[in-house]
């Protein structure tokens, strides 16, 4: 990708456009895809997607996401403010994007319809960057979108589009379908309208699930979410852990589908530290250097 076909968003300011175009390219690696590392899962999940049987122990201790990180090929690291704040200092070769808001699972639709708050904001990120150095490119946030609440979070992330784009960081929308209003959280229509919302927003990618529907191709009912979107940039959740070469297929599925990246977390930290990184460099390989499944796994099996 050349610098001059990154479009730059109009509000960041001209002062900034040379940052934003930097973040760009860095996030992506140049390949204008984004292989991103989800680490914000200890807020997300509490500690279910850490510590059990199908689980390495290695997961077990927080610092293995910064090892992962810092070992393997991956675009950026996505992780809360406090984790960056306690194992930064060690790890500061390592691209991240700070998550803005997170909420745990343990509140339930059927009690409440899901609000996730943000728990700081950009220009405490702003301010952290100076201060420690680190390379911090980007900022995320979650909409669950169809929530009583929704309201607040589409607020809450258009403010952080605006302010991220006004310090010349990337802006990556987590949107997810969910609460009582939402039947099917993975109907394609619906999920086409969480990347129109996204693009809506002003958000460089937008993270969603995978569209899924009964006897229909996800190939193709996904277009309609990357048709949606724009030119906010659409990346595929990696989901909950599966087999190597069924999850590598189904990465290269969507990017021939028209995906810019992925968003991958369980995939990768619930293994040793060894096959984590191999296969951080196998979903690399397929989304930053466009390699084959066949050649990714190869990637993989001769790293594990």
């Amino acid at each position: 990708m050349e610098e001059k076909d990154i479009k730059v968003p109009l509000d960041v300011p001209e002062n900034m456009r040379k940052k934003y175009i930097e973040n760009f390219v860095n996030i992506t690696r140049g390949s204008g895809r984004l292989m991103l590392f989800a680490g914000d899962q200890k807020i997300e999940h509490l500690n279910n997607d850490f510590y059990g049987e199908e689980i390495h122990s290695d997961d077990a201790d927080p610092e293995h996401l910064f090892r992962v990180a810092d070992k393997a090929k991956i675009g950026v690291f996505a992780v809360q403010f406090g984790l960056i704040a306690k194992y930064g200092a060690d790890y500061k070769n390592i691209q991240y994007l700070v998550k803005l808001n997170s909420k745990t699972n343990l509140v339930k639709t059927a009690q409440k319809d899901p609000y996730s708050g943000k728990i700081v904001d950009v220009e405490q990120v702003v301010e952290f960057q100076k201060n420690s150095g680190l390379k911090i490119l980007a900022c995320g946030y979650t909409i669950y979108l169809g929530s009583e609440y929704e309201d607040k979070m589409l607020r809450e992330a258009a403010e952080m589009v605006r302010e991220a784009h006004k310090n010349g960081f990337l802006t990556v929308l987590w949107i997810y379908p969910r609460g009582k209003a939402v039947k099917d959280e993975k109907d394609p229509h619906l999920i086409a309208g969480a990347t129109g919302v996204a693009v809506c927003l002003g958000a460089d990618f937008v993270k969603i699930n995978y569209p899924k529907k009964e006897g229909e191709d996800s190939k193709e009912i996904f277009k309609e979410a990357v048709k949606a979107g724009g030119r906010t940039n659409v990346v595929c959740a990696g989901g909950s852990s599966t087999d190597v070469r069924v999850f590598l297929q189904r990465l290269y599925d969507q990017l021939e589908s028209g995906a810019k990246g992925n968003a991958t977390g369980r995939n990768i930290h619930q293994k040793s530290i060894k096959e984590a990184v191999s296969m951080c460099n196998a979903i690399y390989a397929l989304t930053v250097e466009n390699k084959s499944v066949d050649q990714a796994l190869k990637i993989y099996e001769e790293g594990k």
